[in-house]
């Protein structure tokens, strides 16, 4: 969702309705919808894919962090391309190919391609939210702007509450292609809308002719120090744990290249006229804080939206279907507290409703550390709904506390920047809380094996009861104890499973509550100013 204050900035006649602006707000919603639903549709069908490509479990999460990086990768970007090729052409570039790669990636035939596939899409969708906001803030007067963006922030709140459901009800029913492929024909529908609907004036080339006048060239060496970065960071990340980490000369390779490419775009973005980036932000307490906040909370949104599915699939017996059902309620909790974080986030200091959000968020990651195997699908729903409670209570306050300060023509690096820092800490969140899911149940089965064996008198109480249940089943002696062994060793692998994941969430746990130092920090804010920030 955008704040008003950020798109208003660039709200200088980029593109104006043909017909009734309100359409146009429908069908950028509608387009932006697609875009956001895309962040959340294929987890509950990473299993589907798993199974369906033979890949790991850990492999197939590379569906969404690759996603979730090539779109803060191009959130940077889009700023200079939206003034350099028009707001109208832009977002219609990015919709187009975000549709056909959708598509592509419903016909993957491999991992590899479609991880290229989604990188593609991931690029095209981070040039559409930012530029929707603008194209909204063109489109409507003042007055009207703020109700144009509660339309668009209904969508943008409404798309990751339809994912997992949606995503799970295809995969069941259909397969998990359709988890992409459904973005194609809605894509073509809203591309032939915008097309048709959003008219450029003859002040719109005027404005683009006098920005290319300015000489203003792409910052491309910065562009391409912080995908390089982003990008080796993921791999790293990613493949640490298969590959034995600094044991591998891959990894050493990569951690290497990440290493340079960071310490190299820091002097490059303090000192450029027209940096990809602005560093100096990024320095700043206010900024600075609010940016890490951010990264901190999207790890915890994108990583519980990944692994309570996984944790009631695989532990639990769910279906795809149920999996997204047990986070839908804590998407329409999210959809409501929107309505009410912003009224709030007038009368209290942002700092101060952010640390109330991230202490709840603990609250819930700690609940989530009380799994075990007679949980109900209740306890889920309810997990789900206080994380909904508390997210709402963070996104919005930050929003305005990183605004706070800023001058005009700061305020879109601003808002990429956010954006950018959600998906990466999503990024980054679920690698962690996937490095630690596979060591950590190595780990638990390695030290659950040292009791599972013939001197142990547990054991042996445990194999006679089981050897005895098969036989009554109708099992022959030998088979009954063969069964009872297996019986045994899948209990091990269970129980593992269950402690590594509550490992996990304590992880989660801890990340949010070192949030809250950090949110504490930032200055206090005009209330009047600070009351018109939104969630992006």
């Amino acid at each position: 969702m955008s704040s008003v204050d950020a798109t208003a900035g660039g709200a200088a006649a980029s593109s104006v309705p043909a017909s009734n602006p309100w359409l146009i707000a429908v069908v950028v919603s509608l387009a932006t919808f697609m875009e956001v639903l895309d962040t959340t549709i294929a987890n509950v069908a990473l299993r589907y894919i798993s199974g369906g490509l033979a890949v790991s479990s850990d492999e197939a999460s590379w569906v969404v962090t690759t996603y979730l990086v090539s779109n803060a990768i191009v959130l940077v970007a889009s700023s200079y391309f939206s003034e350099r090729l028009g707001r109208r052409r832009f977002y219609l570039l990015c919709l187009a190919t975000f549709t056909v790669a959708s598509i592509l990636c419903g016909l993957s035939w491999n991992l590899q391609t479609l991880l290229i596939f989604r990188m593609i899409q991931g690029f095209a969708g981070g040039g559409m939210v930012p530029t929707s906001q603008a194209i909204l803030a063109d489109a409507f007067p003042p007055a009207k702007r703020g109700q144009a963006f509660a339309l668009f922030g209904v969508a943008v709140v409404v798309a990751p509450v339809i994912g997992p459901t949606l995503g799970g009800y295809l995969s069941d029913n259909l397969s998990w292609h359709w988890c992409f492929l459904i973005n194609g024909p809605v894509g073509i529908f809203a591309f032939c809308l915008v097309y048709a609907l959003l008219k450029e004036t003859p002040q719109v080339q005027r404005n683009r002719e006098a920005f290319r006048k300015k000489g203003l060239r792409f910052d491309l060496v910065g562009f391409l120090l912080v995908a390089t970065f982003l990008g080796s960071l993921e791999l790293v990340l990613d493949r640490g744990q298969t590959d034995d980490w600094f044991g591998s000369t891959f990894i050493i390779v990569m951690t290497a290249i990440c290493m340079l490419a960071f310490f190299s775009a820091i002097p490059w973005v303090l000192t450029r006229t027209n940096p990809i980036i602005d560093g100096r932000l990024l320095g700043t307490r206010q900024f600075g804080s609010c940016f890490v906040v951010m990264m901190a909370i999207g790890a915890i949104l994108i990583a519980t939206t990944q692994f309570l599915p996984e944790v009631v699939q695989q532990n639990y017996g769910y279906t795809a279907t149920w999996a997204g059902l047990a986070l839908s309620p804590g998407g329409l909790v999210t959809m409501v507290m929107m309505f009410v974080a912003g009224r709030v986030n007038s009368l209290v200091q942002p700092k101060y409703l952010i640390a109330v959000g991230c202490m709840i968020i603990a609250v819930s990651m700690w609940q989530l550390t009380r799994l075990y195997p007679g949980l109900n699908f209740g306890f889920f729903v309810w997990s789900r709904l206080y994380i909904g409670l508390g997210l709402p209570l963070i996104f919005i306050p930050i929003t305005s506390a990183s605004y706070y300060g800023l001058r005009p023509e700061q305020t879109n690096q601003a808002s990429a920047m956010i954006n950018a820092a959600r998906n990466i800490g999503g990024s980054i969140g679920v690698c962690i809380a996937s490095n630690v899911l596979a060591h950590r149940q190595q780990w638990h089965q390695s030290r659950l094996v040292e009791h599972v064996m013939p001197s142990s008198p547990a054991y042996h109480a445990t194999l006679e009861t089981m050897t005895r249940y098969f036989s009554e089943k109708g099992a022959t002696l030998p088979d009954a104890q063969a069964q009872a062994t297996a019986w045994i060793g899948q209990q091990v692998q269970t129980q593992a499973s269950f402690l590594a994941y509550i490992d996990v969430f304590h992880v989660l746990m801890v990340i949010v509550l070192c949030a809250i130092p950090l949110a504490l920090i930032l200055s206090n804010v005009e209330l009047k100013e600070g009351g018109g920030g939104g969630m992006h």
